[in-house]
């Protein structure tokens, strides 16, 4: 088990890195006896494999499992990609963050959001896996670090509380509590450190399951240095939008999220809303397909690379992230 580190703050950023799978090929020069001519230098070259975790749903929206790899096609930039690895293991390891706004828009379902989400990790979390807990709302705080005890996950969960305006703290708060000028949800910062600080040293599949209301105040980096961050670290973002009609919530926000990291929306307004979207995350994450190429454009440029992952029957629809920042150096 990682012990737990101390509360992440956006003023420690650190940089994003790029996360690829790479393959290396060294053609080395032999020793060259003493009195011949020496031949040219080592020769490298490095390509890097591209990864994409894909969900299949048919218009009922049922999760489908028994495609081939001749069903797909990739394409990187419009052009197609020769797929080199294709995989319909289901029980790969996952790595997944829990992340909860605790924002006082959320006051009326922090405790169904607090059971709801112990029980979903119970049931997704499996050997090999980890999951971390993060609440955010004028901080980020992390409530547990990456873990596969379901009880420490529990407890961390419990930890959470709304931060409302008043003053003072509330017992088994890590984090700080709103005064009455001190207001807002940091859900753009609580994605940028959970990836840049937390996922991009795993590997393998990434995920972020966001329960919030996708309403941002007072984040210090804006909508797309958050969806990049997930994107430079191959991480898909499902947002469960849970928003109280007094305050309204923000979909365009939440799909933008889910659009651009592969990840799904899914809007919840009571309870058993709430436990039927955890029950269809838990089932997305456990049903995916596993599909890797090597990039004909092999630039390393860090440029970012638009990807679309198509199967031959048009009424099934594929979920999979939407491109990849290229390496760069």
């Amino acid at each position: 088990m990682k012990s737990v580190s101390a509360k992440m703050r956006v003023w420690n950023r650190l940089a994003v890195q790029t996360l690829a799978c790479s393959a290396a090929l060294t053609l080395a020069a032999p020793a060259v006896p003493q009195g011949q001519t020496q031949k040219p230098p080592t020769i490298k070259t490095e390509v890097s494999l591209v990864n994409l975790f894909a969900t299949v749903r048919d218009k009922n929206k049922r999760v489908v499992t028994d495609l081939k790899q001749e069903n797909f096609k990739i394409f990187e930039d419009g052009h197609e990609e020769k797929i080199a690895f294709f995989s319909r293991e289901m029980m790969l390891p996952i790595t997944l963050g829990l992340l909860l706004d605790t924002s006082g828009s959320e006051q009326n379902m922090l405790g169904a959001i607090q059971g709801a989400g112990s029980r979903f990790l119970r049931r997704v979390l499996r050997k090999g896996d980890e999951a971390m807990i993060i609440s955010f709302d004028t901080d980020v705080d992390l409530l547990s670090d990456f873990t596969d005890d379901r009880s420490i996950l529990d407890r961390a969960i419990n930890k959470a509380r709304i931060n409302t305006p008043g003053g003072g703290y509330i017992a088994g708060n890590p984090g700080p509590i709103g005064s009455g000028n001190m207001t807002g949800t940091a859900l753009y910062d609580a994605i940028y450190l959970a990836c840049g600080e937390k996922l991009n040293g795993e590997a393998g599949r990434k995920a972020i399951v966001i329960v919030t209301d996708a309403q941002d105040e007072g984040s210090k980096v804006k909508l797309e240095e958050a969806i990049e961050s997930a994107q430079r670290t191959d991480t898909v973002i499902h947002v469960l939008l849970v928003a109280d009609p007094r305050y309204g919530g923000n979909g365009g926000v939440a799909r933008r999220l889910a659009d651009d990291t592969g990840g799904r929306v899914i809007y919840v307004n009571s309870e058993k809303k709430l436990e039927e979207a955890f029950d269809q995350i838990s089932e997305e994450l456990r049903s995916q397909y596993t599909l890797g190429y090597y990039p004909t454009n092999n630039s390393r440029d860090g440029k970012f690379r638009k990807i679309r992952l198509d199967v031959d029957n048009h009424d099934l629809k594929v979920l999979a992230r939407k491109g990849y920042y290229a390496p760069k150096g």
